[in-house]
C-alpha cells in the first residue's frame, strides 16, 4: 500500500514540478523513477533493494509475475487512444507542405539513419535497430510545448514545431507498433511466409476492429443510447474492451486497434469529443504519472551499464547533429523558411512520453520472448528521451537568440471577445500586417470571425487552454473587449503576465463612464466617453474602420476635440510616420506639435473631408 500510494503521490508531485517550472513532465517523472529505483538500490539502500520495486526476482514486488506487463499494456493503450483522438485529417491537409514532409519524409529519414547508426555502433540486429529508430521518430506536444512556451518565436516556426509534435505522435506510435508486430511474428529471427501471414492478420484485425468499433461507438453516442454521465467511462471501457478483444483474435493487434479507433473517432464532427478529450487527458496524466515512475524504477543498474559508455554518447550525437538536421533540411527544401529557422527547428526535437512508454512495453515483451538485443531497447530510448529533453530545455532559448528567431518584442494582440466591434477592429489590423487572435465562447461570433479570415478560437477564459498554445508566443498586448465587467477584469488579471507584457487594456464600464472622474480611469480603451454598449451601437450603425492623416498640429488637435463626445465615431489607434499602430487610451497624450505625418484610426461614420489635413 505504501509503495502504491507513494507512486501516485510522487507522480502528481512530478507533474506539479513540471507545471511550476514549465518543463516537460517526463523529465521529473523519469528522474524520480530512477532515484527510487536503480539509484536507490545502488547508492542509498544497504541491502541493495529499491525503494519501489515493480518486479523482483520475477515473481515478487509491487507487480509480480506478468502484472506489470499487463498494466503497462492497458495504460499505453489508453494513452495511444487519446493521442489518436487528436489527429484530424483536415488538419494534415491544412498545415502545409513543410509539416506534411516532416511527418512523412522526415520520419522515414529518422527511421533509416537511426537504425543504421545503432546497428553499427551497438552491433544490434537489424530488427531491434529498426524498432529503436521507429520509437525515436515520435516527439510529441507534451515535451515541445513546455520548452517553447516561454520562447517568443515567429509564427511559422512555432506552428511547424507544434503541428509536427501533434501529428507525429499517433503516426509515430502506429509506425512503432507495426515494426514491433513484424518482429514479434518473426520471433526476432527469420521472416517466413507464415510470419508475413501473421503480420497481415495483425494489421487486418487491428485496423478492422478499430474502425468498426469507432463507428459503432459514434452511432451509440449520437443516438443517445448512452447517458451523458456515462459517456466518458463507457468510452474507457470500450477502449479496453477493443484492446483485449483484438488481442484475442490476433495476438498483439490490440495497440493497433486502439490507435485506429482513436483516429477514426477523433475525425467525427461530434459534440461529445471535446468533453471526451478532457477526460482522456486527465486520465492520461494520472496513468503517465504512475507509468513512468514504475518503468524507470523497474530499470536495473546492469541495464544502465549497457549504455554507460562512449557508444551511447556517439549515438546521441548522431541523432541530434546528423539525423534530425538531415531530416528537417530535406523536408524544408523550397519552403518559405529561412536557413536560420530551419536550423532552429533541427535543434528542437525532444523525444516524448509515447516513445519512452512504448519502448518499455516492447522491451519487456521482446525480452520475455528471448529476442536478442531486446534488453537495449528501454535504456537506449530512455537515454535519447532524457538527453533530448534536457538539451532542448536548457539551450532552446539561447539557441533561438543565436539563430535570430527570438522575437525581441511581441507585437501580436490578443482580443477577448469576438463581437462585431472586435471583428471590425481585428480585420483592420490584420489587413495592416498585425497579428491578432480573437477568443470567445460564442460559436457564432467565432464562425463570423473565421469567415473574415481572422484567427479566432472558441475558448473559455476560465480554462487554461490558452496557456498551452505555443503559437501565441508572439502576443504582447491584451485587449479585453466584452460587455461584461467581470470577464474583462478577470481576463486582465489572469492573462496580463503571459500575453500583456507590453500593455493590457479593457473598456470602461457604464458606471465609470457616468462617474465623470476621467482622471481616475487610467489606461481604459479608446476614450473616457465610450463603453461597450456605445461602441456596439456605433458598429451597428456605421460598421467601418477609417483612417485619417494629419500634417498640422491644428487639424490634429481639432479632430480630437471634435470627436471626444461624438456618438458616431470613436478613436482606436494612432500611427506616427511609418511606425506601427499604437492603441489609444483615454489617457493618450495628444501631440501639440507635429513634425511628421500622424494617422488616426477611428470606428464609425466616415468624416467628409480631405484624407490629409
Amino acid at each position: 500500500m505504501l509503495e502504491l500510494s507513494g507512486i501516485i503521490i510522487l507522480g502528481i508531485l512530478a507533474q506539479w514540478i513540471a507545471w511550476k517550472f514549465r518543463i516537460p513532465a517526463i523529465l521529473p517523472l523519469i528522474i524520480i523513477g530512477l532515484l527510487v529505483g536503480p539509484f536507490a538500490s545502488e547508492f542509498f539502500s544497504e541491502d541493495g533493494t529499491k525503494w519501489i520495486e515493480p518486479i523482483w526476482n520475477g515473481q515478487k514486488g509491487l507487480f509480480p509475475g506478468e502484472s506489470l506487463f499487463h498494466f503497462v499494456s492497458l495504460a499505453i493503450s489508453i494513452i495511444l487512444f487519446e493521442g489518436g483522438l487528436t489527429l484530424k485529417l483536415n488538419e494534415i491537409k491544412n498545415v502545409g507542405p513543410v509539416i506534411t514532409k516532416l511527418i512523412t519524409l522526415g520520419s522515414l529519414i529518422t527511421f533509416v539513419l537511426a537504425a543504421i547508426a545503432v546497428h553499427y555502433i551497438f552491433e544490434l540486429t537489424w530488427e531491434i535497430s529498426f524498432l529503436f529508430s521507429a520509437l525515436i521518430i515520435v516527439t510529441g506536444p507534451t515535451v515541445i510545448s513546455p520548452i517553447l512556451r516561454n520562447i517568443p518565436l515567429k509564427n511559422d516556426v512555432s506552428a511547424v514545431l507544434k503541428w509536427e509534435g501533434i501529428l507525429i505522435d499517433p503516426i509515430g506510435a502506429l509506425f512503432a507498433v507495426l515494426v514491433f508486430e513484424f518482429i514479434s511474428v518473426g520471433g526476432g529471427h527469420s521472416f517466413t511466409i507464415t510470419a508475413l501471414i501473421e503480420f497481415g492478420k495483425i494489421v487486418l484485425f487491428g485496423s478492422t476492429f478499430g474502425f468498426t468499433f469507432a463507428h459503432g461507438l459514434n452511432f451509440s453516442l449520437k443516438k443517445g443510447l448512452i447517458p451523458h454521465y456515462l459517456i466518458n467511462v463507457f468510452v474507457l471501457a470500450a477502449v479496453l474492451g477493443v484492446f483485449v478483444l483484438s488481442n484475442n483474435f490476433a495476438h498483439e493487434s490490440g495497440l493497433l486497434a486502439v490507435v485506429v479507433m482513436g483516429m477514426v473517432l477523433g475525425n467525427f464532427n461530434a459534440n461529445y469529443l471535446k468533453e471526451l478529450l478532457y477526460f482522456k487527458e486527465a486520465l492520461s496524466v494520472l496513468l503517465i504519472s504512475i507509468l513512468f515512475i514504475l518503468l524507470a524504477a523497474n530499470i536495473n543498474i546492469n541495464e544502465l551499464l549497457l549504455i554507460f559508455n562512449w557508444n551511447a554518447l556517439i549515438l546521441f550525437a548522431i541523432v541530434i547533429l546528423i539525423v534530425r538536421p538531415f531530416g528537417v533540411l530535406l523536408s524544408t527544401i523550397n519552403s518559405s523558411l529561412k536557413l536560420n529557422e530551419k536550423l532552429f527547428i533541427s535543434w528542437v526535437g525532444p523525444r516524448g512520453i509515447v516513445a519512452a512508454g512504448i519502448a518499455s512495453l516492447f522491451g519487456l515483451k521482446l525480452a520475455k520472448q528471448g529476442v536478442e538485443g531486446a534488453e537495449y531497447i528501454t535504456p537506449l530510448v530512455f537515454m535519447i528521451v532524457l538527453g533530448t529533453v534536457l538539451l532542448n530545455a536548457t539551450t532552446a532559448r539561447f539557441f533561438a537568440k543565436i539563430m535570430g528567431v527570438f522575437l525581441r518584442k511581441s507585437e501580436g494582440i490578443l482580443v477577448i471577445g469576438a463581437s462585431e466591434v472586435s471583428r471590425l477592429i481585428a480585420k483592420f489590423l490584420v489587413d495592416n500586417g498585425r497579428e491578432i487572435v480573437l477568443i470567445d465562447t460564442n460559436t457564432e461570433n467565432i464562425r463570423l470571425a473565421q469567415e473574415l479570415g481572422l484567427k479566432a478560437l472558441e475558448i473559455d477564459i476560465y480554462s487554461d487552454e490558452l496557456f498551452d498554445d505555443i503559437e501565441l508566443n508572439n502576443i504582447g498586448y491584451l485587449i479585453a473587449l466584452t460587455g461584461s465587467e467581470q470577464i474583462d477584469n478577470y481576463a486582465i488579471q489572469k492573462f496580463q503576465k503571459q500575453f500583456g507584457e507590453n500593455g493590457a487594456f479593457r473598456l470602461m464600464t457604464k458606471e465609470e463612464k457616468d462617474s465623470g472622474y476621467e482622471d481616475e480611469l487610467e489606461g481604459k480603451l479608446f476614450s473616457s466617453t465610450h463603453d461597450f454598449v456605445s461602441l456596439l451601437s456605433i458598429a451597428n450603425e456605421h460598421p467601418f474602420v477609417n483612417e485619417i492623416t494629419f500634417t498640422t498640429s491644428k487639424s490634429y488637435t481639432s479632430f480630437f476635440a471634435e470627436i471626444k463626445d461624438d456618438s458616431d465615431r470613436v478613436p482606436l489607434f494612432i500611427k506616427v510616420g511609418s511606425g506601427s499602430y499604437d492603441i489609444i487610451t483615454n489617457k493618450t497624450k495628444q501631440k501639440t506639435e507635429i513634425k511628421e505625418e500622424v494617422s488616426v484610426v477611428y470606428l464609425g461614420k466616415k468624416i467628409k473631408r480631405n484624407a490629409k489635413l
